[in-house]
């Protein structure tokens, strides 16, 4: 049991980190989550949100820093 109660504890602390981190994202690039191409559509009790362009630019920064990173180690 010891092993999976420190699975979790690493887990919430790379969920809070993760949380930080799009904290911090949201108050230095504002336009996060506003840009042309995502999709917000509001009904009357329901939001649905889609951030499509953000998780595509999101994802291509992070593959960018993660490929400089590993040819860095090697």
């Amino acid at each position: 049991m010891t092993g999976t109660g420190k699975i979790l504890m690493a887990a919430g602390v790379v969920l809070l980190g993760a949380g930080a981190l799009l904290y911090l994202l949201g108050t230095f690039f504002p336009m996060l989550g506003k840009l042309p191409g995502d999709i917000a559509v509001t009904r009357k009790n329901v939001t649905l949100f889609f951030p499509l362009t953000t998780m595509i630019i999101v994802s291509v920064v992070l593959t960018i820093i993660i490929n400089l990173i590993s040819r860095w180690i090697k």
